[in-house]
């Protein structure tokens, strides 16, 4: 069967599918005012520079003649889908965010969104995290998806609160040790 016959994938269908996380049916995408800004810098990049020095090489290698075997211009096309995919994926969620400034919680010893947390599990460990938008968690950073388990069973508890969190291994409590969040910005 010819090539020139066959799909290569859903490019329209799959945006979604760029290994973030989806947004909970009907839910915001909170974010706060740093991951909003990288998001929106990607964006950038991606429409003024990534994006028009795709298509010079694609145009050159198309220049080239025979196409069907042209690793530049094979390669530039499928460059050229992904940062399209990425594009469209970025502007859906930056038209839908909503910026959240933890720091207007600053002095609360409840759990918002942008908390940073303390929390003790059953066996003495502690933990602490930082509750983020899903676009701009780093776990490495010991951050977490405000819609993730851990944060859901976290949110609105106080210092003080226990909260159960339902793990693999069952339901598991931890006690909340301490609150804090980013002070304002003067």
């Amino acid at each position: 069967m010819s090539k020139a016959f066959t799909r290569e994938t859903d490019a329209e269908d799959d945006d979604e599918d760029l290994g973030a996380p989806k947004l909970p049916a009907g839910g915001k995408n909170y974010i706060t005012r740093a991951g909003h800004d990288r998001l929106r810098a990607e964006l950038l990049q991606l429409l003024d520079v990534e994006r028009p020095k795709m298509v010079e090489i694609v145009h050159w290698a198309a220049s080239n003649g025979d196409r069907s075997e042209n690793g530049d211009y094979l390669y530039g096309k499928k460059r050229l889908r992904e940062i399209d995919r990425r594009i469209r994926f970025l502007t859906r969620r930056l038209d839908i965010a909503l910026v959240v400034d933890p720091s207007l919680h600053h002095g609360n010893e409840q759990v918002y969104f942008g908390a940073t947390v303390t929390y003790a599990r059953e066996d003495g460990s502690e933990t602490t995290v930082t509750i983020m938008g899903i676009d701009e968690v780093d776990s490495a950073q010991g951050q977490v998806s405000w819609i993730s388990p851990v944060a859901q069973a976290l949110l609105k508890a106080r210092v003080g609160d226990e909260v159960r969190l339902r793990t693999p291994a069952g339901w598991e409590t931890l006690e909340i040790l301490e609150v804090s969040y980013p002070a304002p910005v003067a």
